[in-house]
C-alpha cells in the first residue's frame, strides 16, 4: 500500500505543475527503490509458526535423511542414510538403506518395524508407537499442544528452531529440537532419556506429491518372525 501511494503521487506530478523531466526522474527513483525492496529478505517466521504452517499445508512429502546418534552408549554407532515419505494422518515410511537395512512403515493403524538382519517384524498400534514421539510432530495432524510443550528457540545456522517437550513422562525422550527452513523441517536433534542425542538431517523434500497406498503397506516375508506387541 505504501509503494502504491508513492507510485500514484509520482504519476500525478505533471498535473501539479512539476516539469515532466523532474517527474520522470522522481518516478525512476521510486522504481529503483521498489526494485531494491524486492531483494530485501522477508523476516522469517519463528520455529513454532513454521511448524504450524508445515502441519497445515503439507499433507504428504518424500525426501532423504541422514541420522546419527552420539553420546551415552552410542559413541561408535555409524551414520545411517535412507529415504522417507509420509501422508497425514499417521502414514509414514522410514527406510534406512545404509549401512544396514531397516524399515519402519505405518499405514495409519499399525506400525511395522522390519529388521532383515534379525529376520523379525515387530508390529504395534499407531497409538502405542507415535502418540508422543517425534513422528507425531512431523507426520500427525492433531493438536501438538495437547501432547507437547512447544516453544521458540533462537535462530541458528540459518534455521528457525523450536523445542518440543513431551507433557507425559513415558515418551522415552527428553525433548526434540526442530530446525525449519522455508516452512520445511531441515534438522532434528533428539535428546533421549539415556543422554544420547540423535541428529537427523532432512533433504530433497518434495511437498504434497501423489503417493500410492502401497507406499505405506508392508507384507512380512515368509521366513521372518512377526511379533505383535499388545
Amino acid at each position: 500500500m505504501l509503494i502504491k501511494r508513492i507510485f500514484n503521487s509520482a504519476c500525478i506530478a505533471p498535473e501539479a505543475g512539476v516539469p515532466l523531466k523532474a517527474a520522470s526522474r522522481f518516478l525512476g527513483r521510486v522504481l529503483m527503490m521498489v526494485a531494491a525492496l524486492a531483494f530485501v529478505p522477508a523476516v522469517a517466521a519463528d520455529g513454532p509458526a513454521q511448524l504450524r504452517s508445515f502441519v497445515s499445508n503439507v499433507t504428504s512429502a518424500t525426501g532423504d535423511f541422514t541420522q546419527q546418534t552420539t553420546g551415552g552408549q552410542a559413541q561408535s554407532r555409524p551414520e545411517q542414510t535412507g529415504r522417507f515419505s509420509f501422508q497425514r494422518p499417521g502414514k509414514f515410511r522410514w527406510h534406512v538403506l545404509k549401512p544396514y537395512e531397516q524399515l519402519i512403515v505405518s499405514n495409519g493403524d499399525n506400525v511395522l518395524q522390519y529388521d532383515p538382519d534379525l529376520a523379525q517384524v515387530t508390529e504395534r498400534s499407531v497409538d502405542q508407537s507415535i502418540g508422543a514421539s517425534p513422528a507425531a510432530i512431523l507426520f500427525g495432524s492433531g493438536s501438538l499442544e495437547d501432547t507437547f510443550d512447544v516453544k521458540a528457540l533462537p535462530q541458528d545456522d540459518g534455521l528457525e528452531w523450536l523445542r518440543a517437550t513431551p507433557r507425559g513422562s513415558d515418551a522415552g525422550f527428553a525433548h526434540v529440537d526442530i530446525g525449519f527452513r522455508n516452512e520445511l523441517p531441515a534438522r532434528l536433534l533428539l535428546l533421549d532419556a539415556f543422554g544420547q542425542t540423535t541428529r537427523i538431517e532432512l533433504s530433497n523434500i518434495q511437498a504434497n506429491p501423489q503417493l500410492q497406498a502401497s507406499e505405506f503397506e508392508f507384507t512380512a516375508p515368509d521366513d521372518v518372525d512377526v511379533v505383535r506387541m499388545q
